[in-house]
């Protein structure tokens, strides 16, 4: 029988394999200093679960690079965070931060599983996923025991099965609009959620990057993701549902220098890209037309705010290049 191990990597596992590996080393930089500033003792081990988890999956990798003799990425390294650095969020910042970590890895090993055909490949996959599971878990409980888990807005149980029998379930815009569903509650829960926790983080970035222009940008995440969220609160307080309520500023008042200004711009842009993906499952769960046009109109948006910072990293020299096609023409 043919080892399927053999097989070279196609171009989906490579991407899924070089994506993971300059996530995970996002990971030990950021979560090295999480540990070395957290003071919550309920919240440390989670925090070293998740550094000894990131860099068991660079092992693996680097094993798996070296027999396919794929040059290994850089990534993120010791020189790019100061651990000794003054602290620069509050506790509950690294859990809630802990936990939108753990929505990122599943739903990357979700898509990477899709199109994954080596067992090896996909076995690895399945531990991301399982290890983001796991993750979920440990936060979403000691959230919960915290007093500081935000749950999604509740709905009345229907008391029977319907069907749709008017295009005005479409409607949005002129006459009466139809309640949102839950589908689309759940949508509009998760990206006000999500800008909500990314307005926390790339306020601390701001506050403590070096290069004027880094800065700049920053800023302007952080004006782009208060609107997303007052624009995704709004539209669930208009049905008379409670929006996710920030339970106060978890950045602290340091500038100096924690995370180097090259993974604070790839980590921002990387996010601010995954947002693009989470709008485009909303429109597409959004059969609502106001709200399907509200999430269209934000993607051109949000893809400019992550070419700028492209452009920004090329300029100087932080893009790591992924594996890519041979130029035929050349």
């Amino acid at each position: 029988m043919e080892d399927k191990t053999k097989i070279p990597l196609s171009a989906a596992e490579m991407s899924g394999l070089w994506t993971q590996y300059m996530g995970d080393t996002i990971v030990v930089c950021m979560n090295s200093y999480f540990l070395e500033k957290v003071e919550d003792e309920e919240i440390r081990p989670i925090i070293r679960w998740t550094l000894d988890t990131a860099k068991e999956n660079l092992s693996i990798m680097q094993d798996l690079f070296q027999k396919e003799n794929f040059p290994i990425p850089i990534g993120f390294t010791e020189q790019d965070v100061n651990t000794k650095a003054p602290r620069l969020f509050a506790d509950t910042f690294f859990l809630k931060h802990l936990s939108q970590l753990a929505v990122f890895a599943m739903t990357a090993s979700n898509a990477a599983l899709t199109v994954a055909t080596r067992p090896d490949v996909i076995a690895f996959h399945k531990r991301i996923l399982n290890k983001g599971i796991e993750l979920q878990d440990r936060t979403r409980d000691l959230m919960l025991k915290q007093g500081i888990y935000i749950k999604p807005p509740s709905i009345p149980i229907p008391d029977k099965v319907d069907f749709v029998e008017k295009q005005h379930y479409l409607t949005g815009f002129f006459g009466k609009k139809r309640p949102i569903n839950a589908q689309e509650i759940t949508h509009l829960y998760l990206n006000a959620l999500i800008n909500t926790i990314g307005k926390e983080l790339v306020t601390g970035f701001a506050q403590t990057a070096q290069n004027e222009e880094v800065k700049q940008y920053l800023l302007r995440g952080k004006e782009l993701a208060h609107k997303y969220v007052e624009l995704f609160s709004d539209l669930l307080t208009k049905e008379d549902l409670p929006a996710p309520i920030s339970l106060g500023s978890t950045v602290l008042n340091t500038t100096a220098s924690v995370f180097s200004d090259k993974l604070m711009m790839f980590h921002v842009t990387a996010m601010v890209a995954a947002g693009i993906g989470y709008y485009g499952m909303a429109l597409a769960a959004s059969p609502r037309r106001d709200l399907g046009l509200k999430y269209l109109s934000l993607i051109p948006e949000v893809a400019l705010y992550v070419e700028d910072g492209a452009n920004i990293m090329i300029k100087h020299g932080w893009m790591e290049e992924p594996p890519q096609a041979f130029d035929r023409d050349k």
